[in-house]
């Protein structure tokens, strides 16, 4: 089974991901910030992350320069999910190591369609 890491502050937000996400069959872990996140990295190793941009403690472009930083085997993708939606936002995301965008709010078709992209990458 395929497992997906959901960083994100709002509960909302990761309820409304882990629903759809488990519908496309995927294990769910989920984090309230990057640090929380960084913490289960070693316990969770998930093929991807759905990471949010502004969140308290450590948001998600400091949590995708620490996991560029981190000695992983394997990488997991990383498929950013914010409200950012100017193109420099986008074009610093994916300069600074992530592998798709998604703007909120999302809805299940786009989410799979994201995830078959990171898929194939």
């Amino acid at each position: 089974m395929r497992t997906c890491l959901v960083v994100d502050d709002s509960k909302v937000i990761r309820k409304v991901a882990r629903h759809i996400l488990e519908t496309l069959d995927y294990q769910i872990s989920e984090a309230g910030d990057g640090r929380e996140a960084l913490d289960l990295l070693n316990d969770t190793n998930p093929d991807v992350i759905l990471l949010d941009w502004n969140m308290p403690v450590m948001g998600g472009m400091e949590f995708l320069a620490e996991l560029n930083r981190l000695d992983l085997s394997v990488r997991p993708k990383v498929v950013f999910c914010t409200t950012e939606h100017a193109s420099s936002s986008i074009r610093d995301a994916l300069n600074a190591g992530a592998d798709e965008y998604i703007m909120k709010p999302f809805d299940r078709e786009t989410l799979k369609s994201k995830l078959e992209i990171v898929a194939a990458a």
